[in-house]
Formats: C-alpha cells, structure tokens, sequence
C-alpha cells in the first residue's frame, strides 16, 4: 500500500512539473533542468503567496476627475481590468496599444463608454519599437502638459528567440527598454503633475521571477545562448533595478514623482501561451487569479492615498514583497540604470 502510495505521489510531482513547465518542450540541458526548478518554486511560493493575501488583495476606488493615466497595452488581461478601474474613478485614461480599434472594441464589452464619467483615448505604441515609443511620447506631450499615472503594463512571456528593429531581444525590448525610454521621455510632464500632496506615480508591472533573474552584462540580449525563461526573468529584475535607481533621482531633486514595481500574481491570462500549462487550462482557473483580481496591485501602486509619498517599493497583493537582492544595493542598480541609458543612447541620466 505505501509503495502505491508512493508511486501515486511521485506521479503527480512528474505531471506537475511536465504540465507547468515554461516551455513546451522539454529542458535540453542542465541549465535549462535547474532554470525549470527554479521557475518551479518561485511559482509555488508566488501561489502561496496569492492564497494567503487574498484577504490584503483589494484597492479602493474613488473618484478622480481631471486626471490623466496613461497605460500600455490593455486591451486584453489584466491590463483590461486596469483600464476598467480607472475609468471607474472618472480618470482619463490612454492607451498605447498597437491595434486603438480593437483596444477600444475590447474596452466596450466591459464599460459602457456613452455612460462613463471617465474618458478612453487609444493610440497606436509598439512599446517594442523604439522610434514608436518616440512618436507616442511625442504625442502625449503636444496634447498633454501633464500626467498623473504611468502604468508600464505590455509584456510579453517565454517567447521564442527575436531581435527588434533596433536589435534588442524582445523580452528585453517590450518588457523593459521601451517602458524605459517611454517613462524618461514623459517625466516632464509627471514632474509637472505631481503635488506635496498628490504625486505623480510610475507603476512598473513585474513578477515574482525576478528573484532568480540575472542580468548578464555579458550577452544582454541573450544571442551567445537563448533560453525564454531567462530572458524573461532578466527582464523583470531590470524593471526593478531601474525602478529603485530612478526612485532615489528624483528624491534627490526633490520631485513629486513615485515610481513603484508591482507583481500581479500568478494570473490566467493569454501570457502563458507558450508555456505547457495550456495544456491545463483547468489548472490555471482553479489555482491562478482571474485578471480581474491580478488588477488590483497595479491599480493600488498607482492610486492608493496609503502609499503616498513611498517609491522605490516592490508590491504584491498589495502589501510590500521580497525583492531580489540586487534591488537593495544601490551600486547595482545605478550601474544597471546607466547601462540602460547607454543602451539607448540618452544623454541625460533621468
């Protein structure tokens, strides 16, 4: 009987690790095994984490009108949930989506826009692409001499291999140097918004699997050896190096600006398309959160009254969570920060 047992249990560890793995194939190398183990606990510990919050996991809206949040991606997700809520506070909400029609299509069969105090623009951002990142920023700044709330929300997860127009891999790109170049470009008009009492706040979305990211300064955009796990757990510590560093800048100088990193959670969304667990959709509904829920953490960071004035913090269900121990050297970051900047070629450090 132990030994059916036993047999039983063992079973299950093998089927749970084969149906959540980060790819569908399976690991080719020791590297891959350990990265796969890895990725393996961080996602049962970020499980765990999201059942035993659930009770801290809320955000109060309120209204907001005269406002302005800008937010890319959303027309799917949680991004969408993002956009409901803060049309909910009577913001004006802007999307940097690359398909406006369907972003505004998809908005619609959850709000009611002929009806809603608050106001839905989309425009057209590849976040991916540097020169459209450019032409968005442009944009904003013509028609808007302010920002209240930037929410770096597109992403992308365990892709294959790509370079971008501008040689970047795309995990890097979309998930990190795009929302860099996007946030650097519209901090003026953060600055401009932000009060003693009301500060303008950057919300980066992130994950949990920065804790075993690594940025390799030696092959950034993984073209020496690509593995889509890595690549995207690289580019989530980036979001929180660069995240911190800034933070301390604009202290420095005294601005009304939060910049804050946020984890959803472990969330049931299009995500995963890569990963084996679309083998196991019912896997994902009953353990993972709805978008709904992964929501409110980005939508906390960016409005909650009880976070006013703190930056620099690493957020999930809304309460403060483990960063990765590069985050709390600040050396680290600022030597990641202006890497960045030379990445992409900027003058200035902020």
């Amino acid at each position: 009987m132990i030994g059916i047992i036993l047999l039983l249990v063992l079973v299950v560890i093998i089927a749970g690790f084969y149906f959540s793995k980060t790819t569908k194939d399976m690991p080719k190398s020791w590297y891959e095994w350990k990265t796969e183990f890895r990725y393996q606990f961080i996602g049962m510990t970020g499980l765990i984490h999201d059942f035993s919050n659930e009770s801290n996991d809320r955000v109060e809206l309120y209204k907001q009108p005269g406002r302005v949040a800008i937010i890319t991606g959303g027309n799917r997700g949680i991004g969408l949930r993002i956009v409901e809520k803060l049309l909910a506070c009577d913001i004006t909400v802007i999307m940097g989506v690359r398909d406006p029609q369907s972003a505004e299509a998809a908005v619609s069969k959850i709000v009611d826009l002929k009806t809603t105090k608050g106001k839905l623009i989309c425009e057209q951002l590849d976040v991916g692409e540097l020169k459209s990142v450019r032409q968005f920023a442009a944009k904003i700044q013509k028609d808007y001499p302010k920002v209240d709330i930037l929410i770096n929300n597109a992403g992308i997860m365990f892709a294959p291999f790509k370079l971008t127009s501008d040689g970047f891999e795309s995990h890097l790109a979309i998930n990190y140097l795009g929302h860099f170049l996007l946030t650097h470009l519209l901090l003026p008009q953060m600055k401009a918004a932000g009060t003693a009492s009301q500060r303008a706040r950057v919300v980066n979305v992130s994950s949990c699997v920065n804790l075993i990211g690594r940025i390799n300064y030696n092959d950034i955009n993984g073209e020496k050896y690509y593995y889509p796990a890595t690549a995207y757990s690289q580019s989530k510590l980036a979001q929180i190096l660069a995240t911190r560093h800034l933070q301390s800048l604009l202290d420095k100088e005294g601005a009304y600006v939060q910049v804050n990193v946020v984890h959803p959670g472990i969330v049931d969304t299009d995500l995963f398309e890569h990963s084996a667990t679309t083998s196991v959709p019912f896997f994902k509904k009953l353990c993972f959160k709805t978008p709904e829920r992964g929501s409110r953490t980005v939508v906390y960071a960016a409005i909650a009254p009880e976070i006013e004035g703190q930056g620099g913090i690493y957020f999930s269900n809304c309460v403060k969570g483990p960063m990765h121990p590069a985050a709390k050297n600040a050396e680290k970051c600022e030597k990641f920060f202006n890497y960045t900047c030379e990445l992409l070629k900027l003058n200035e450090k902020q």
